[in-house]
C-alpha cells in the first residue's frame, strides 16, 4: 500500500490591506508667542505648543489650497529650501523642533498659524475664507480696462507667505501681491534687557504678528474696500480687528491661560500675557514692554505696568490709527473681562467661603482649572462675535459706532435669549471708551440694532429678493470647491446686478428707493444706448448658522456699492450698501432682514456724507496715507501703516 503523502502546508497570508485614512488634524510645533518666551524659565514651560490644524495634502513649502510659503530673502540673495510637512519623520514629530536659526522652522511656524487663523473665521462665518480678487489694476491693465475691472478680476486660489521678504523691522499684508511679507531684523541696543541687543528678530516667528497680517488679508477678502476711507475710524478699524483676532487666540493655548490665571490668581484686568501684543517685537524696537497692550502700558517714568482706565476723551482726540485702534481693543477686551468675571463669580464664592474675596497665596490646581476653562469659553465666544459682526457692517467707511451696531445685531440674531448678558458687557464698556452711534434715541439692544426699511414691501422685485437666491443658496451650499463657489457667486452677482438695475431703470426719481438702499441713481452710464445707474454687486456670500433653540438661519449677504469723485480728496467717496436676505422667512415680502447704508444719496445736499467728506479730506489729520507717510501708498497701505512699528 502505497504511503500517503502528507498535506502541503501552504504559506500564511498577509491580510488585505485596507486603503488608510485620510487624517483629519496635522500637528506642528511652534511658539505661543515668540522665540523671547523660551529664553525665560517662568515663561519658558509655556511657550512651545503643539498647533493643531485641519489636514489638507501639501507640497513643500509648505503649499496647501488656501497658502503658499515661498522662502525668498532678496537683501541675502537667497532662496531656502522649502520645507517638507509630510516627510515620514517630521509627520512622526509633529513637524520641525522650535529654532530660530532654522529657516524651515520659520516656513512651518508661518504656514501653523495663517491656518490656525483661518480656521477660527471659517468656524465664525460658516463659510470657505476667500482672499480679495486680482483686479485690473493689479494686474497692469490700461485706464479703459479699469472701468470695467470688477469683471477683469480674476481669482486668488492662495494667498503667498514671505517669511524673510524684509530686513527692516516691518511685516505687512500686500493687497496688490496678495502676500504676506514679513520682515527681520537686529534688536535695539537700547531698549528691554529681556530682549538680547543685537539678536536677530523675526517677524514670521511671532504669533500675534502672522495672526495680524492674516486677518489683514482674510478682512480684505471679505470687505475690499474698508480701506478706502474718509473719517479716522477707517484705518483704525483694520488695525484694531487684526490685533483682536491675535489676542484673543492666545485663549486657544489652554496651558498657557492656565499658567496666567495662577500667576495673576484670576485677576484677567492684571499685567499678563493675554493681553499683551508681539512681545518680542516691541521690546527689540526700543520699547519698555510689547508692541501694544490691550489693558495698559509701561510709565516711561517709572517702568512699572499702569492699568489704562476708559478715556471717552481719546476717541474725540486720537487720530493715528494705531493709537485710535487702541480704543476700540481696549473696549471689547474690557467687555471680555466683565464677561469673565460674571461666568467666575460663582467660583469665587465657593472658593472663599460666601465672601468673594479669595485667600492669600496660590489658588488650588482645580480652582485654576476651572477659571481657565470659563476664559478660555468666554474668549471663544467674544472672538466668534468680533468675527460674525464682519457680515453685518456697512460695505465702506465703517466707524467703531458701525461695528458696535454690528456686534449687537449679528449676536441678537443667532442668540435672541442674551442669558449671560454679552451684550450688555459690550455695550456698556463701548459708552465707557466714547464709542457709541450718533442720533440714536438710546443705547439699548434694540436701538442698537440695524433698522429693516418700512419702504420694502413697496418694491415688489426688491421684496421678493429671497425668491432670486433661493435657488443660488442651495446650489451653492453642495459645493466645497473654493474655485468653484466664486465662479459660481460671480455669475450669480451678474444675474442679481441685471435684476436690480431692471428694476432702478423704472426709478430714477423716487428718493424713497434710493434713500433705502444708499445709492445715488444720478450716477449713471450708458449701455446700449440707455441711460442706466451705474453700480455693482460687490460681494455675496451664504451664510448658515444654527440657534441655541435647533432652528437654522440661511440667509444670502450682498453688497451693492457705486463711488464718485471727492474734490479735494485723492480717493473717490464710495457708498451703498449691505442687504442680508432672509431664505427662511415664510412671507417672501419679508425676506430682506436688513439693509445697513453707507450711503452717497441724501435728500439734504448740504448735510450729505459727501459734504462732510469734502470737509475732512482738508483736514490734515484724514490726509491721503501717500501724504502721510512720504510714499505711494495707493497699492501697499499696510506697509505704510506698519512702517511705524
Amino acid at each position: 500500500m502505497p504511503a500517503k503523502s502528507r498535506p502541503t502546508e501552504s504559506a500564511p497570508q498577509p491580510p488585505a490591506k485596507k486603503p488608510a485614512h485620510t487624517p483629519t488634524l496635522r500637528r506642528l510645533r511652534g511658539y505661543s508667542f515668540d522665540p523671547s518666551l523660551s529664553a525665560k524659565l517662568e515663561t519658558a514651560v509655556i511657550n512651545e505648543r503643539i498647533f493643531t490644524i485641519p489636514w489638507e495634502p501639501l507640497a513643500p513649502g509648505p503649499v496647501g489650497e488656501y497658502v503658499e510659503v515661498i522662502d525668498v530673502d532678496p537683501a541675502s540673495g537667497c532662496f531656502y529650501e522649502p520645507v517638507d510637512l509630510n516627510d515620514p519623520h517630521l509627520l512622526a514629530q509633529d513637524g520641525l523642533p522650535a529654532s530660530a536659526a532654522n529657516p524651515q522652522f520659520h516656513q512651518q511656524m508661518a504656514y501653523a498659524v495663517v491656518m490656525t487663523t483661518i480656521r477660527n473665521f471659517e468656524r465664525a462665518i460658516g463659510r470657505p475664507v476667500l482672499w480679495s480678487d486680482r483686479t485690473a489694476k493689479d494686474m497692469g491693465k490700461t485706464t479703459a480696462q479699469m472701468q470695467e475691472a470688477d469683471w477683469l478680476a480674476t481669482y486668488v486660489r492662495r494667498l503667498a507667505v514671505y517669511p524673510h521678504a524684509l530686513r527692516e523691522a516691518n511685516a505687512y499684508y500686500s493687497p496688490a501681491k496678495k502676500a504676506l511679507l514679513f520682515g527681520y531684523f537686529p534688536a535695539s541696543e537700547v531698549g528691554d534687557p529681556a530682549v538680547y541687543p543685537g539678536g536677530i528678530v523675526f517677524g514670521s516667528l511671532s504669533h500675534d504678528i502672522i495672526a495680524h497680517e492674516t486677518t489683514h488679508a482674510i478682512l480684505d477678502g471679505i470687505h475690499p474696500h474698508f480701506m478706502k476711507v474718509t473719517q479716522p475710524d477707517g484705518l483704525a478699524f483694520h488695525e484694531a480687528f487684526a490685533d483682536l483676532v491675535a489676542l484673543f487666540q492666545h485663549f486657544t493655548f489652554h496651558e498657557v491661560v492656565r499658567h496666567q490665571i495662577a500667576r495673576t490668581r484670576g485677576e484677567m484686568g492684571m499685567n499678563n500675557l493675554m493681553g499683551e501684543l508681539a512681545q518680542e517685537f516691541g521690546r527689540a524696537t526700543g520699547n519698555r514692554g510689547s508692541l501694544r497692550d490691550a489693558l495698559g502700558q509701561v510709565d516711561p517714568a517709572t517702568g512699572k505696568w499702569q492699568r489704562r482706565p476708559p478715556d471717552p476723551a481719546r476717541y474725540m482726540t486720537e487720530m493715528e490709527p494705531h493709537a485710535r485702534g487702541a480704543i476700540l481693543v481696549s473696549a471689547v477686551f474690557d467687555a471680555f473681562i466683565t464677561i469673565y468675571e460674571s461666568r467666575i463669580a460663582d467660583l469665587r464664592r465657593i472658593a472663599s467661603g460666601g465672601t468673594g474675596i479669595l485667600k492669600e497665596g496660590e489658588l488650588h490646581p482645580d480652582l485654576v482649572n476651572r477659571l481657565a476653562t470659563e476664559a478660555v469659553t468666554a474668549a471663544g465666544h467674544v472672538l466668534t462675535m468680533c468675527i460674525r459682526a464682519l457680515d453685518y457692517c456697512p460695505p465702506v467707511d465703517i466707524d467703531f459706532g458701525d461695528y458696535l451696531r454690528a456686534l449687537i445685531t449679528a449676536d441678537r440674531d443667532v442668540f435672541p435669549d442674551d442669558s449671560c448678558g454679552y451684550r450688555i458687557a459690550f455695550i456698556d464698556s463701548f459708552r465707557q471708551h466714547g464709542i457709541y452711534p450718533r442720533k440714536l434715541r438710546s443705547l439699548s439692544e434694540e436701538s442698537l440694532t440695524w433698522d429693516r426699511p418700512e419702504e420694502i414691501s413697496t418694491y415688489e422685485n426688491m421684496a421678493r429678493l429671497g425668491e432670486v437666491l433661493r435657488t443660488f443658496y442651495k446650489d451653492l451650499g453642495m459645493d466645497h470647491d473654493r474655485h468653484l463657489r466664486w465662479k459660481k457667486t460671480r455669475e450669480q452677482r451678474a444675474r442679481l446686478h441685471d435684476h436690480l438695475q431692471s428694476k432702478f431703470l423704472h426709478e430714477f426719481n423716487d428718493t424713497r428707493l434710493q434713500e433705502m438702499t444708499g445709492l445715488d441713481f444720478g450716477i449713471t452710464r450708458e449701455k446700449n444706448g440707455e441711460k442706466v445707474v451705474r453700480f455693482s454687486v460687490q460681494a455675496m456670500w451664504p451664510v448658515q448658522r444654527q440657534r441655541p433653540d435647533g432652528t437654522v438661519l440661511n440667509q444670502i449677504i450682498f453688497t451693492l456699492l457705486q463711488h464718485r469723485p471727492l474734490e479735494g480728496a485723492a480717493e473717490d467717496l464710495w457708498g451703498g450698501c449691505t442687504i442680508i436676505v432672509d431664505l427662511g422667512h415664510d412671507d417672501p415680502e419679508k425676506s430682506i432682514r436688513y439693509i445697513i447704508r453707507k450711503p452717497l444719496f441724501s435728500k439734504d445736499p448740504a448735510h450729505s456724507r459727501l459734504e462732510l467728506a469734502r470737509q475732512r479730506a482738508q483736514d490734515p489729520a484724514m490726509m491721503p496715507l501717500s501724504s502721510t507717510y512720504g510714499m505711494d501708498a495707493a497699492d501697499e497701505p499696510f506697509a505704510m501703516l506698519h512702517s511705524e512699528y
